[in-house]
């Protein structure tokens, strides 16, 4: 909250404590860290905060995420522009969701990406990985061959792979030309596996700065970026990632990790800054959420799209009745 009036919200979900080196309870302690810092600055300036908050506490960036984003929708509110406009301008045409498609038989997973066409889906994100690279073959062709014309698709690994099982996958469908997400742990062994395959891969989890995404670029190390906004530290971080992205000629796939309508708000915000030729789509998990907290609100599919409307800020809120009681308040 701000004297003026304006209110920003954030929101950091970082996808439980397995997932990557981030969990709710510390951005929790996190912001209780900073926040005596911060308390008395000019919240439009999201630059000098961001400086702030790394002086304050190095690394982190999922902590300072959620404040990232408060700060630009209280700017967006005081200038009288959307979160698009206010990263640099928005572009019309909408942001393909891409579905999240489990693991599976072949069958069970085909049955899955049907029941996301139905709702207007044409983007999908396909996970594979794991111990049975033959099952994972197969997977893949039997998908491949009841792939839709327009339909895109996204082989997410997840990290899954030793560097010879993605070898091994990757080169058995080499004549597919499809694009496989994180096949391995680390950006090295993305890079070693990049040398003995010609598959398109996408960098997600080992995309975490902005140097790693001057490392990608310069070395060739991948087609496409996935840009987890809560993982890199917020828009402000992410928008850099976006022009270095784009500079280089690799397209973007811009996702939260997870969260609400809000955290879906913030990554279609910035997809729609990104030209149409580089931009892939982008993902909601409101479909799995057991709670909405801003019912009716805020960008929802339309025939598997998400746009931004021509709102201030973020464009809405949350209903406070639903969010319960503060957890902690930080006042000057």
């Amino acid at each position: 909250e701000t004297d003026s009036g304006h209110i920003g919200w954030g929101e950091g979900t970082p996808w439980g404590n397995t997932y990557v080196p981030a969990h709710g309870p510390g951005i929790r302690a996190g912001i209780k860290t900073i926040a005596s810092v911060l308390i008395g600055m000019d919240s439009r300036q999201n630059e000098r905060i961001e400086y702030v908050m790394d002086k304050e506490l190095p690394g982190h960036p999922y902590v300072k995420s959620p404040i990232d984003m408060a700060c630009l929708d209280i700017a967006g509110q005081a200038a009288g522009l959307s979160l698009p406009d206010l990263l640099g301008g928005r572009y019309e045409t909408g942001t393909r969701i891409m579905s999240s498609v489990s693991s599976g038989p072949p069958d069970y997973m085909m049955e899955i990406i049907k029941k996301y066409r139905k709702m207007g889906y044409c983007g999908h994100s396909v996970k594979v990985g794991g111990s049975d690279i033959e099952l994972d073959i197969r997977r893949i062709r039997h998908i491949e061959e009841n792939r839709l014309e327009g339909e895109r698709i996204l082989y997410d690994v997840n990290r899954a792979w030793t560097r010879r099982e993605a070898s091994i996958v990757m080169n058995a469908v080499a004549d597919l030309g499809v694009t496989f997400e994180q096949p391995c742990e680390t950006t090295d062994d993305i890079k070693a596996v990049r040398a003995v395959t010609t598959s398109p891969i996408s960098v997600d989890e080992s995309l975490v700065s902005l140097n790693d995404m001057v490392r990608i670029a310069h070395e060739g190390i991948a087609d496409v970026a996935g840009i987890k906004i809560n993982r890199v530290g917020g828009l402000t971080k992410a928008k850099r990632i976006r022009d270095v992205a784009i500079a280089h000629g690799i397209q973007i796939y811009v996702m939260a990790t997870g969260g609400s309508v809000l955290a879906d708000a913030e990554a279609a915000s910035l997809a729609q800054t990104i030209p149409d030729e580089f931009r892939l789509g982008c993902w909601a998990c409101q479909d799995m959420l057991t709670v909405d907290v801003a019912p009716g609100r805020g960008p929802r599919s339309q025939h598997g799209e998400l746009r931004i409307p021509d709102l201030p800020g973020l464009g809405f809120s949350p209903d406070e009745s639903l969010l319960g009681k503060p957890v902690a308040v930080y006042a000057a």
